[in-house]
């Protein structure tokens, strides 16, 4: 083994900073914004303080923010709107209308249909708008046929990966690892260059979900199945002799042991009284307030009063209704505006109309009643189970905020569509036939949805992710600080120090399982940046071709099928679903093993290691 030396303090200062970062990006309850937002800051302020200079000439700061001008970037920014475009305007929706219905013919053969559907799609659409249009028709047909949603979301929601391995534009990832690459002096791969290992093992992958996953996962109840109670609209009439008569109003609510929320009194017919605590009741006031039908009748049994619905008494000839409102799951989407509040900043009842239920998050142990939530900060992935009217759900669903599971499966569509469709097609077309980079087709592509009213400027901003453009501007950051102080180096030769005397075929494989270990637990952009020059660094080393070594790092990457934490849509699933961080290492693991001896295997015969 040749003896290494060691690097320079600058660039151990880096190694230092990316080992930190990566931790950082692994905790839950740190956003990634921040941490990419700190990682920024420290590299710039570091180099300006304490300068680098090299035979390459000199690291200065700013060098640092040119990921906010990098094609990656714009690639990935401008394919997210154009995406947006297409869920918006309902260009999917003939997709999900032959999916729904297909599933009558026999639940075995639609789930391969949907498998190939969701794969194909996802290979030049993001993987995001493509699990939301798939997530309400499976949980539609889940809750039609009683069945449960454990077999077919999984399987969905990792097809999703699979198909967005296949192509350069299929993930962020893919473009980050393919534009790195090309920075470096590595000839630029063309759409479709990878999709044939892909395809080799997106096969064995793709019959492991269909056949395989629905017998390993157990039986999971959809949030919305659970027995939770619905919430009532009353009012509490106080009685002659009720113990709050001429006591405040703050008093009444402390008799209810603080549960009761006040929404109006009224004193007289048509005459209200701002609900102020200092307020004194009197006998006759009406006290309008919403919770279950137990919680209802207790608060007018310790009140002294008299249920009333209306004009009409609460009793058993006269139950209480809920007016029509149906109970559905809203999901919060990675692109909500809801990402990083408190639920009870969110205002859900005056801003969205819905009331909330109970809530759900991966990480807890089952549902939580409303009590106690309002301090909970909202995430992408989480459940709210609410109550609303038809309307009010029907609006949601044509916005970006919620994702909303009510069992049907009733997509948005407008006239717009066929030119959004038209649009996605020319951009994908124009990068596949090497007429124009991928960066600037799909500006073309957002520039095209503005003008012809498939997007308005509001909706498009919206579409973008502040938390996917901080990740990839600073993973950049990193690459770059690493490479060009000679870190990257270091690494690639302390790996090849590692695996001496090896074969070729076994430093390969241990750099994609590396890599794959690395992008179920941090972040897979960052993962990918950092690991591109250290994959040419290595096969520089040893003498062999940059394709495999820069592949093996592309698809490590996009390996993150083991936790629910590896990719944004893995949470949206598991929440929807109910699903358990044991499900998802139960069906994942052998599925990334899977893959890593498949892929591993083609590009080792293809590239004669």
């Amino acid at each position: 083994m040749a003896e290494l030396d060691l690097p320079n303090i600058h660039a151990l200062a880096v190694m230092v900073l990316i080992f930190v970062a990566l931790v950082l990006f692994s905790r839950e309850d740190i956003p990634l914004e921040t941490t990419s937002l700190v990682v920024l800051v420290l590299l710039t302020v570091g180099f300006t303080v304490f300068p680098f200079e090299s035979e390459g000439g000199r690291l200065v700061a700013s060098d640092f923010f040119l990921g906010f001008g990098n094609r990656a970037l714009v690639a990935v920014c401008a394919l997210m709107i154009v995406g947006h475009g297409l869920v918006s305007t309902g260009a999917l929706e003939p997709v999900g209308r032959f999916l729904a219905r297909m599933w009558a013919w026999g639940p075995v053969f639609c789930l391969l249909m949907t498998l190939l559907i969701t794969a194909t799609l996802s290979a030049f659409i993001n993987n995001t708008p493509i699990v939301v249009m798939m997530l309400p028709i499976l949980v539609g047909v889940a809750l039609r046929t009683g069945s449960s949603p454990a077999g077919t979301l999984i399987p969905m929601g990792f097809a999703s990966i699979l198909g967005g391995m296949a192509t350069t534009i299929g993930t962020s990832t893919n473009l980050l690892v393919v534009n790195v690459a090309a920075d470096m002096g590595m000839d630029r791969f063309n759409m479709f260059d990878f999709a044939g290992p892909v395809l080799i093992g997106g096969t064995l992958a793709i019959g492991y979900l269909w056949l395989v996953v629905p017998r390993l996962l157990p039986h999971r109840e959809l949030p919305i199945n659970r027995g939770i109670s619905r919430v009532y609209t009353a009012q509490v009439r106080l009685d002659e002799n009720s113990p709050v008569n001429g006591r405040t109003l703050a008093e009444a609510i402390t008799r209810s042991g603080e549960k009761m929320k006040v929404e109006s009194v009224e004193r007289g017919q048509g005459v209200f009284i701002n609900p102020l605590p200092d307020v004194r009741l009197r006998a006759g006031d009406r006290i309008t307030t919403s919770d279950t039908q137990d919680n209802l009748r207790e608060f007018a049994r310790l009140l002294g009063g008299t249920l009333f619905s209306g004009d009409q008494e609460v009793d058993a000839a006269h139950p209480l209704r809920a007016g029509g409102n149906l109970i559905a799951e809203l999901a919060v989407t990675p692109a909500s505006r809801l990402k990083g509040l408190a639920i009870g900043e969110a205002q859900l009842l005056s801003r969205y109309g819905v009331r909330l239920l109970a809530f759900n998050r991966f990480d807890e142990l089952g549902d939580r009643e409303t009590s106690g939530v309002e301090e909970v900060v909202l995430r992408a992935g989480d459940v709210l189970l609410v109550q609303a009217t038809p309307e009010r759900l029907n609006e949601l669903k044509g916005g970006t905020d919620f994702l909303v599971l009510d069992g049907s499966v009733r997509l948005p569509h407008t006239r717009k569509a066929p030119i959004a469709l038209a649009t996605i097609s020319g951009v994908v077309a124009l990068a596949a036939a090497r007429i124009m980079p991928i960066e600037i087709s799909a500006l073309l592509g957002c520039l095209v949805l503005l003008l012809t009213g498939c997007l308005n400027w509001k909706s498009a901003m919206g579409a973008l992710s502040t938390q996917v453009i901080f990740i990839i501007v600073s993973s950049l950051a990193m690459g770059a600080a690493l490479l060009k102080t000679g870190g990257a180096d270091y690494l690639a030769s302390l790996f090849v120090a590692i695996t001496f005397g090896a074969p070729a075929s076994v430093v390969l494989m241990a750099l994609m399982l590396m890599m794959a270990v690395l992008t179920n637990v941090v972040s897979n952009n960052a993962a990918a940046v950092i690991g591109t020059p250290i994959a040419i660094g290595i096969a520089q080393r040893l003498g062999l071709p940059l394709e495999p070594f820069v592949l093996a790092v592309l698809f490590g990457a996009n390996l993150s099928f083991v936790t629910p934490m590896a990719y944004q849509t893995n949470l949206l699933i598991m929440n929807a679903a109910g699903y358990r961080f044991s499900d998802f290492v139960k069906v994942g693991l052998p599925l990334a093993l899977m893959l890593w001896l498949a892929l591993s295997g083609v590009l080792i015969w293809a590239y004669s290691l």
